[in-house]
């Protein structure tokens, strides 16, 4: 049994791990998070003595205060001078005291009402505790899901206004724990448009580390997710803590160290811009909330994250459905494209083994350059003159897949759909609204801009038989006023927008369930996990470049499984950083992704199109111990010229090993590579050699190629941007 309850004691157990949570007069307090204990008898708990300056709720017991306990609920007002998880302005003043009330203990996990939750919950159990403040009328539900096969907990909170007076929520995060002093690092993921993904990994100090999107979306800049690790931590070895958010608008993380060590961290959505007007019977949920742990370092923490994702957040149906290989015409044509043009690029692509035709951005309205178009979801008679229809039927007759561009919460003024209902987009009165791109933001937080959109895209996917949809965000939201609030709740909007958007997403997945959707926000934008319940993939960064995306797609790893990556071979030079990269470590990078082409085949030589060939027939056979293999970091693109990372079949039979090398180097010493995930006691095969498991895992194998030293007669070249991959075979 995942939940057990002792009295005062809850044991929320996941397969591995523990979180056991002590109820005290009324308060919820954290005497474990970490592996799994199953029995407790308060052997770490807090020495409770009179610390200066930490308020007690009882005059005559000056040793307890919620200052220096450690907890599940961080309330506001009430001597816990730390960081709040819960900020609610009621009649009376904005101090609220929850207390305990009761327990609820149901098998399976609940879903959040207009929000993703988990789903294949089966053989999860979970746990309520229901707290009341009975000055304030309110009634607040802690849930927390246990996950028998991981070490995963998902939570989120409801707030009920069980009163006769309007409550203002400021703050309501979706988790909160507290953990015991320690020697700990923080690890995030950040950077920027096209540089997405970033590790940042320092030391925790006392005081706040904060990560927080106010863009309306959840950003190239941030992640929604913060790991915690001990300082002495690994890939291989040591406690890891990642919080993640299942949320695609703003959101804030942190991670708090007090004046005594002890260390609280967060995650919900972002209090600044928010306010929620919680009318008398009304409700409030949270977004949900997910809380992994591994004691095997930071490669535990990415299997375990990974996994989650892949069975519980990916929609069923595609979680281990091979994606199909891609060609994309954007960075082929840009808006310079007619049918037969795109006719041509499709029957190229064919030719070579891809599987899947993808028309971006420019078949619709009036749609030649950004200034116009969007909003007007129609096919530009101009360019198809026998209808968008009949290019898909004549895609489909080739034998390939067919999908189109979308961005559908955009509009330009330039556009039937402004002209008809301006009053559609997000904008400020008396203040002109600010574009991006050219472009403006519909208003999501209204039923009726959702339902036209709707019924444009669906238009578009029966006519078409669609088979993807690219689903794009090029912008921030600004101006973020809607003419259908009034001005006191216009803190809502935000929210509001990205129900909205889960809304779209729900009716057009309920509707053409067989759709592959693959998001994008100018690339990583909003690569979060939420948005993976509908979109089981990404369009990583619109950094196509290969040795950048060495970084981005490291990076991505930590949370996220390789299925989730849309990673394709661009021309060169590359349109962001004009660099030129071998087509083989082009393709030998976006292979750990969900493949794909950005160009236009028949620019290339012949030479070159076998390349691609080669590639495509490789990705094929390999494509599911891609996406379902363990994948392992072997060596960082931060901190290394050479860059290493393997696959792992699930039964470990199977091996691939890819190394890049970033600047080539003049007789460089001899390198060398450890292996993990293998067996031990067998014997692997790789280019007619025979190594033992334990050999590749504890002697290394050697990466040397010809610059180390000088070249023999047959030997390949050593360069820039060179890439080598091996694949090795168990001997049965």
């Amino acid at each position: 049994m995942a939940i057990k309850i002792d009295k005062h004691l809850f044991y929320i157990n996941t397969k591995n791990s523990s979180l056991i949570i002590e109820e005290r007069d009324g308060y919820l307090l954290l005497k474990h998070l970490g592996r799994k204990i199953e029995s407790y008898h308060f052997s770490n708990t807090v020495f409770e003595r009179d610390h200066a300056f930490s308020g007690n709720p009882r005059s005559n017991e000056r040793s307890f205060s919620l200052d220096t306990q450690r907890q599940v609920l961080g309330q506001h007002g009430l001597g816990d001078f730390r960081q709040p998880s819960l900020q609610v302005q009621h009649a009376n003043n904005e101090v609220t005291d929850f207390r305990f009330v009761e327990s609820h203990l149901t098998k399976g996990g609940l879903e959040v009402p207009g929000l993703p939750s988990p789903h294949s919950t089966e053989d999860a159990e979970t746990l309520a505790f229901i707290l009341e403040d009975t000055v304030a009328h309110l009634r607040l539900t802690l849930y927390y899901t246990a996950f028998e096969d991981s070490n995963t907990i998902a939570t989120f909170t409801k707030l009920e206004n069980i009163g006769r007076e309007t409550a203002i929520i400021h703050k309501n995060l979706s988790l909160m724990a507290d953990l015991p002093a320690g020697t700990y690092d923080v690890i995030s993921l950040q950077g920027a448009y096209a540089r997405e993904k970033t590790v940042r990994r320092h030391k925790l100090e006392q005081g706040i580390f904060k990560i927080a999107s106010n863009r309306g979306a959840s950003g190239h800049a941030q992640t929604p997710n913060l790991i915690l690790c001990d300082s002495e931590t690994t890939e291989e070895a040591g406690q890891v803590w990642a919080i993640q958010l299942l949320y695609s608008g703003n959101f804030e993380a942190w991670i708090q160290q007090n004046q005594l060590n002890e260390v609280r961290l967060g995650i919900g959505i972002n209090e600044d811009n928010f306010a929620w007007k919680l009318e008398a019977g009304r409700t409030f949920y949270s977004p949900v909330a997910l809380l992994n742990y591994s004691a095997q370092g930071l490669t535990g923490l990415s299997h375990e994250s990974q996994a989650f994702v892949q069975e519980h957040i990916i929609p069923k149906a595609f979680a281990k459905r091979e994606r199909p290989i891609l060609i994309n015409n954007w960075e082929a044509t840009y808006f310079d494209f007619d049918q037969e043009k795109l006719l041509r690029i499709a029957q190229n692509a064919k030719e070579v083994g891809v599987e899947l035709f993808v028309l971006d951005d420019g078949w619709f309205g009036k749609r030649t350059n950004d200034r116009t178009g969007l909003g007007d979801w129609v096919a530009n008679r101009e360019r198809f003159p026998d209808t968008i229809g009949a290019l898909s039927e004549k895609i489909h007759d080739m034998g390939l897949k067919f999908g189109l561009w979308f961005e559908p919460e955009m509009v330009n003024k330039d556009s039937d759909l402004y002209r008809t209902h301006p009053d559609w987009i997000l904008e400020v009165a008396g203040h002109s609204p600010r574009h991006g791109r050219n472009q403006f933001v519909l208003d999501f937080s209204r039923e009726e801009v959702v339902d036209a959109i709707y019924e444009q895209m669906a238009r578009v996917i029966e006519e078409t038989k669609l088979d993807y949809i690219k689903w794009d965000m090029n912008r921030p939201l600004t101006d973020v006023f809607s003419k259908s609030l009034a001005p006191e709740q216009q803190g809502e909007v935000f929210h509001r927008y990205v129900l909205g958007l889960y809304h779209l997403y729900d009716r057009l997945t309920t509707a053409f369930p067989s759709i592959l959707f693959e998001s994008c926000a100018s690339g990583g934008g909003r690569f979060d996990p939420c948005l993976l319940y509908y979109a089981p993939q990404t369009w990583t960064s619109d950094d196509t470049d290969a040795v950048d995306r060495l970084k981005i797609q490291y990076g991505s790893s930590l949370v996220y499984p390789l299925s989730t990556m849309g990673a394709h071979v661009s021309i060169v030079p590359n349109h962001q950083t004009n660099r030129i990269t071998p087509l083989t470590t082009r393709g030998n990078v976006a292979y750990f992704g969900v493949f794909g082409y950005e160009l236009d085949l028949a620019e290339l030589t012949q030479a070159e199109k076998e390349i691609v060939k080669e590639q495509i027939d490789f990705y094929k056979k390999e494509r599911s111990l891609i996406h379902q293999g363990n994948f392992y970091r072997l060596r960082s693109p931060f901190d290394s010229n050479q860059v290493v990372w393997s696959v792992v079949s699930q039964n470990r039979s199977r091996v691939i090993l890819a190394q890049y090398k970033l600047l080539n180097e003049v007789n460089r010493g001899y390198d060398r590579v450890y292996l993990q995930g293998l067996k031990a006691d067998a014997l692997y095969e790789v280019d007619g050699k025979q190594y033992s498991g334990a050999e590749l895992m504890l002697a290394g194998f050697s990466l040397s190629d010809a610059s180390c030293g000088q070249p023999l007669n047959q030997e390949k070249l050593s360069c820039d941007f060179d890439s080598h991959i091996w694949v090795f075979e168990e001997v049965k």
